[in-house]
């Protein structure tokens, strides 16, 4: 990075500090000195001497802002047991460290890439051992069975996932008491996010049991700040929504592409409109499928515990704009092929993929 790139990262590292400091410290520490360091070991540190947070230029360089996001909250919780709290007897890992990081929803390793705190797993078995539990290989069976040609088959596992899903979740303490919550982060950053997007992430929150919100990002060999959609959720949900991400993603832009060369359009001035058509359709026909479970009785009505997990990783959140829909002809076409999308494994190659499909079960 050139010294102007530089000093823009040093200014987005500082409003970031800001930000934490403000909604998970009610501003309650004074700001440090904010400086990169060159040190291939250490992705960042706390200095209470100088009163210097650093954080690894090569951290910056080569992993994407949220995880710069995470260790910057490491080291901050740091600084706030130094200097609040006054805890000098403790090793710097130690209880009141691990206390400040569990109550906020931070990282508390010592090394190594962040990795997403779960609220439970006391027993180590289940989120983040690699296996994947029973419910999934369940439900990836039925996603293949969705590969039917046969339109009723398909249709017909597509709804026994989405079934099977529900089932899982309707015991919501039982589920999160055994795999705990967690975070992931799904797409690319962006400075602008559609309303195809929004209804995505509406979708995911809505129909796939996961808690969404939309964080700050930035891209330091750019200069250019955006946002992530960020899923909190059990290991297993995060898993399930993070692939309807990518498919539903995928397959919006295949029907678009379709839908171009049919019309014999030759630019993409039509595809916002048909993108978020799609996304509406394919909500309503998961909203119809709702209305049927709780007719026979099979009803979701949300998890506490996940909301209050939510809480401790964003005290203050914002409400989002309203999306703007144009009913034109072609978000509605874009709204018929989305009521007609049967949710099964990927026809793309594993180059055009943009995730792994529930770790790699199929």
């Amino acid at each position: 990075m050139d010294a102007a790139l530089e000093r823009a990262l040093l200014v987005q590292l500082g409003d970031t500090w800001v930000e934490v400091n403000q909604n998970h410290f009610r501003s309650r520490l004074r700001r440090p000195v904010l400086a990169l360091s060159d040190s291939e070991r250490r992705l960042g540190a706390w200095d209470g001497r100088t009163r210097t947070l650093f954080i690894s230029r090569r951290l910056v360089v080569d992993c994407p802002w949220t995880v710069v996001r995470e260790v910057l909250k490491h080291e901050i919780a740091h600084q706030f047991v130094d200097e609040v709290l006054g805890v000098r007897d403790q090793s710097a890992h130690g209880p009141a460290f691990e206390a400040v990081c569990r109550q906020h929803g931070f990282d508390a390793s010592a090394t190594g890439l962040p990795v997403p705190p779960s609220t439970g797993d006391a027993d180590g078995s289940g989120a983040g051992d690699g296996r994947a539990s029973p419910v999934l290989r369940r439900i990836a069976r039925l996603l293949a069975l969705a590969d039917s040609p046969n339109q009723h088959e398909a249709a017909a596992a597509m709804k026994a996932a989405q079934r099977l899903m529900l089932h899982h979740n309707i015991d919501a303490a039982v589920a999160a008491a055994r795999e705990g919550f967690t975070f992931r982060h799904v797409g690319l950053p962006s400075g602008r996010v559609s309303g195809a997007e929004h209804m995505l992430a509406a979708i995911l929150g809505r129909h796939f049991f996961v808690d969404v919100i939309w964080v700050p990002s930035y891209l330091p060999l750019e200069g250019r700040s955006g946002r992530v959609l960020e899923l909190c959720g059990t290991p297993s949900n995060l898993e399930v929504a993070a692939y309807v991400h990518g498919f539903l993603i995928d397959t919006a832009e295949r029907l678009w592409r379709e839908h171009r060369r049919a019309q014999g359009l030759a630019g993409n001035r039509e595809r916002r409109r048909f993108l978020l058509g799609v996304m509406i359709g394919f909500d309503e026909k998961l909203k119809a499928a709702a209305v049927e479970n709780r007719i026979e009785g099979l009803i979701w009505v949300g998890d506490p515990a996940l909301g209050d997990y939510l809480a401790r990783r964003y005290p203050r959140r914002s409400g989002g704009a309203g999306i703007g829909i144009r009913a034109t002809e072609t978000y509605e076409e874009g709204r018929r092929a989305g009521r007609n999308i049967i949710l099964h494994r990927p026809i793309a190659t594993p180059t055009e993929r943009r995730g792994r499909l529930l770790g790699g079960l199929f």
